[in-house]
């Protein structure tokens, strides 16, 4: 890599940087096919350029010369080898267009050598591109696009694309494109073709290659204007009478001023870098016409053709080269349906600015939730796009600078497009790896890591005076259910690698004069002990300390209720291949260790367990449905489709049920089922969505992926702010459903881990479900810390799960509160007052921390006096706004495949037609006279009044 690092300079200084400007450039050409789509009225998506194609065969053959000079025999290219060869001749434009029309035409090889090695070489007319780089590439096609008519060109070249690079750039790039496409064509036997860029080849170094005709090619007839495809008649008549052969040569590098690898404009003359014949091609004597060739040249031009489909020995070199990696990758995935392009309306991009400006300055006297309901939902619309301008930050490694690789064509398994994988991966078609089980913790803000601060102020201190729960808060608008509903989602979304105790631990000093067991039974220890988050390794084998990848996949996937990964899919699933969940008399049979057989299992209690029992139900009464509506369908489908039906119903109800009612405003009543189903028919509802989103005018499950810049995943931020451990109360009362009698006072530390399963079985879910759902959880505040968490058992530990989130928000580098804020486009707090208007609360704060800065992130958000209404605190519901909406929007099977093909018509009508309270219904119906008539189901339920005589009878 030295060696060739030598030649080339990185955009932007780096091979990273130089990536992220490559990324945008390749999202520029996707919008350029759409557009030559809709300009030329092609019922389907092109390729950006070539689209064309004259001539597509299988069955060429390249052969090295064996008077190979030494100095470039390398690799595959030996004297006398011989290998076959797919060849592709085009016309240069990205729309199909008559022969006689000024084009350049263009060459694509894939050579194959066989063992996984394959090397596309692709060449052009002309022995210049008409772009310096891959910035002025881009440009010129931006400007091109759809110029299908003289008047368009013109503009295009003396207008747009003066614009987008300066006069005497623009002046270069059409006289470039001019020489070249000036010339009439009878023939691409005849052409010749060159690379433009350069490649490695070996110890040789950097060389330019060209295709070019042997001397005694024979002659073509002169071009037929009126034939708008004389190119493609043309070599069907030649190649049915004799051979094409063409001579493959190279150019050698000489010098950076002679022979520039990075300025693709720049031309290798042939009188400092001479011609050196390497190889012959030949294309065999054939017929083109027959259904067999046609088949043949169809699959060849579905082909992804790609410079960097070859060895590292002969990598692409020079900033265009590189730029193609990715542009051609993205290109084609397009072009073949497995990514997609969401263009904003112009009305969209050109509102967006001056409404977001004037929220902004809007917010400072009346924040959104004040405004009336349509102004708010407006405010909160043009805030989302704030931030996921701003607020989207991936953390994966990338491949940087790009690597060569085989090429590997094919159609994706069928299973693969209609068929969530068990670990996330193939989501997105066309980055297999997004989300998927293993992939990283982006971030909305950039990190602070601060070692020096990690223990100060001391977190156990902070706990004892700011979070330990001195009497339970009661948040009365809701029910315990919701509690258990939240810990359930956030177990399929995400979960932090852990290392043991006795790889890497955590030390906590403790406050002088105290101590702490850190395990059952064990010593009295000055420290608090847990296990350390497992940092990724990059590139390189180093370990970033505060980037983390996710054990459960990022997507909306129920991989709580279905397991992460095949092995614990199939131990979940009947006997035999069936499609139904294993439940034991309607209940989750027992796995190892005396914990349920359930997808995720850690942190069980009795919420947890109905949550999951009801949904493993759920999905057998899918199946059964399914089975009865298309008796054909194979067990496998079944199960498979059923799993689609309720992951996209566990979605829905979170976005339009448990969202609205732990914010419980209209305004988000509105904004949450807009996401699902667009906005109400209110005029001035509809206005918003036009003036802002429209491609969200009919919810988010009727538009296309998107992931708004970044690749899909959630943050670390997104899982601090549902550190939401104060919802849990300390004590129950499990009460019988039919009387209102007391079954049972327990405490938390009762119905836990191993206690659950017994107990819920003991109870029964009917009671259970009434239990929790007549029963307030703890309020999202300040001294409201369930004191049974603060010494809480758990593999074989016993920790703070308060001390715990302190210092693994500290250690994970999410910033302190402060500065979490200004991270979320809120003005920073300058004094203890600005967060709390409680004295004591303000006296305690000043207590623990030196100033305002030092505040702990989960401190500051739990403190904060949320709106009316609102279960948690604005700043919170910043990273909410949007991740809630990019939750759904990113994932294929909430969007483009959330469609009766994929689901059935019967699973779109069973996800559209339920929500909680008719699952819960449907397994528990004598819950009917006690749910909520008028409210979600995570709002109170209705107590049953036990009898005066307390016998239990009513």
């Amino acid at each position: 890599m030295d060696e060739v690092e030598r030649y080339e300079r990185y955009v932007g200084g780096s091979p990273e940087a130089e990536r992220r400007v490559f990324q945008r450039l390749a999202g520029d050409l996707l919008r350029v096919q759409l557009k030559v789509k809709k300009r030329s009225g092609s019922p389907t998506l092109e390729r950006t350029f070539h689209a064309k194609a004259v001539l597509g065969v299988e069955n060429a053959r390249l052969t090295f010369r064996e008077d190979l000079p030494k100095a470039l025999r390398a690799g595959f290219a030996s004297p006398g080898a011989e290998y076959p060869v797919t060849v592709r001749l085009s016309n240069a434009s990205g729309v199909r267009q008559p022969d006689s029309a000024p084009d350049l035409r263009g060459a694509a090889l894939r050579v194959e050598v066989g063992s996984g090695e394959t090397h596309d070489l692709l060449m052009t007319s002309f022995p210049v591109s008409h772009a310096r780089d891959a910035r002025e590439f881009v440009a010129f096609a931006r400007a091109m696009a759809g110029a299908d008519t003289r008047l368009r060109k013109g503009i295009a070249l003396f207008v747009t694309l003066p614009l987008a690079v300066g006069w005497p750039t623009a002046v270069r790039m059409r006289r470039n494109v001019v020489a070249g496409t000036r010339r009439t064509v009878s023939s691409l036997a005849l052409e010749t073709y060159w690379s433009r860029g350069a490649i490695l080849w070996g110890d040789a170094g950097p060389v330019r290659y060209q295709l070019r005709p042997v001397a005694d090619a024979p002659a073509a007839p002169a071009a037929a204007p009126s034939d708008p495809d004389h190119l493609r008649r043309e070599l069907s008549q030649r190649l049915r009478r004799t051979d094409v052969v063409f001579e493959l040569c190279v150019q050698r590098y000489v010098d950076a001023r002679r022979t520039s690898v990075e300025d693709g404009a720049a031309e290798w003359k042939e009188e400092d870098a001479p011609v050196v014949p390497v190889a012959t091609l030949v294309v065999p004597r054939q017929d083109v016409d027959t259904a067999e060739a046609r088949a043949c040249a169809s699959r060849v031009d579905q082909l992804a053709f790609n410079p960097w489909h070859t060895t590292e020995d002969f990598r692409p070199l020079g900033n265009l080269n590189r730029a193609r990696k990715l542009a051609y990758e993205a290109s084609s995935a397009h072009r073949a349906g497995l990514r997609f392009v969401t263009v904003e309306p112009r009305r969209n991009a050109v509102l967006g600015a001056p409404l977001r400006a004037a929220f902004r300055v809007v917010n400072r006297v009346v924040p959104w939730h004040r405004l009336p309901t349509p102004l708010g939902l407006l405010n909160l619309m043009a805030f989302r796009q704030t931030l996921r301008r701003e607020n989207l930050i991936d953390t994966e490694a990338h491949e940087a600078p790009p690597r060569a690789e085989p090429a590997v064509d094919g159609p994706l398994s069928g299973e693969l497009l209609v068929r969530r994988s068990y670990d996330g991966t193939f989501n997105d078609l066309s980055a297999p790896r997004m989300g998927a089980v293993g992939a990283t913790f982006g971030r909305t803000m950039p990190p602070v890591y601060r070692p020096d601060r990690f223990d100060t102020p001391n977190p156990v201190t902070v706990s004892r005076e700011l979070l330990q729960r001195d009497a339970f808060i009661p948040a009365t608008s809701l029910n315990i259910i919701a509690a258990a509903w939240i810990q359930f989602q956030v177990h399929d979304w995400v979960k932090h690698r852990r290392l043991p105790v006795g790889v890497k631990s955590v030390e906590v000093p403790l406050p002088p004069g105290e101590t702490w067991q850190n395990t059952p039974g064990g010593p009295r220890e000055r420290v608090m002990r847990f296990g350390a988050d497992e940092p990724v390794s990059g590139p390189g084998g180093e370990r970033s300390p505060i980037v983390f990848a996710s054990e459960v996949s990022h997507w909306w996937d129920g991989s709580e209720v279905y397991g992460g990964e095949h092995f614990t899919a199939d131990r979940l699933r009947e006997a035999g291949g069936g499609a139904a969940l294993r439940l034991e008399d309607g209940h989750l049979p027992n796995g190892s260790g005396g914990g349920p057989l359930t997808g995720f299992a850690d942190n069980w209690w009795l919420g947890l367990s109905a949550m999951h029992t009801l949904f493993a139900r759920e999905h057998n009464t899918v199946c059964e449905a399914l089975r009865r509506e298309y008796p054909r369908m194979d067990e496998d489908r079944v199960y498979h489709t059923a799993r689609l039906v309720v992951s996209a119903l566990i979605a829905k109800i979170h976005t339009v049920e448990w969202t609205p009612a732990i914010l419980a405003t209209e305004t988000l009543d509105i904004g949450m089922k807009t996401n699902w189903q667009g906005p109400p028919k209110k005029w001035l509802d509809q206005l918003g969505v036009w003036l802002l989103e429209a491609n969200g005018r009919d919810g988010i499950p009727k538009t296309l992926p998107d992931h708004h810049g970044a690749p899909y995943s959630l943050t670390e931020e997104f899982v601090t702010v549902y550190r939401m451990h104060p919802l849990i109360p300390d004590d129950y009362e499990l009460a019988d459903h039919r009387f209102g009698r007391r079954l049972d006072t327990l405490s938390f530390t009762d119905l836990q881990g191993a206690a659950a399963e017994p107990l819920i079985r003991k109870t029964g879910l009917v009671n259970t479900l009434y239990s929790l759902g007549i029963a307030h959880p703890g309020a999202i505040t300040l001294h409201n810390f369930p004191r049974t968490l603060q010494a809480f058992e758990r593999d074989g530990e016993v920790i703070d799960l308060s001390v715990v989130d302190l210092v693994r928000t500290r250690r994970r580098g999410v910033p302190r509160y402060n500065d979490f804020r200004a991270g979320l486009h809120k003005p920073r707090i300058r004094r203890f007052e600005d967060l709390s208007s409680d004295p004591r609360t303000v006296a305690r704060l000043r207590d623990v921390y030196r100033s305002v800065d030092d505040i702990d992130t989960v401190v500051g958000l739990f403190a904060e006096n949320p709106p009316t209404g609102f279960g948690f605190s604005d700043t919170a519901f910043r990273v909410f706004i949007l991740m809630a909406s990019r939750r759904l929007q990113s994932d294929r099977f909430l969007t483009v495949d959330f469609r009766p093909e994929v689901y059935t018509p019967l699973g779109m009508d069973w996800v559209e037609r339920n929500g909680m309270t008719s699952v819960i219904l449907r397994h528990c119906p004598e819950l009917a006279g006690i749910l909520p008539r008028a409210a979600s189901a995570f709002a109170p339920w209705r107590p049953v009044q036990p009898a005066r005589n307390n016998s239990g009878r009513g």
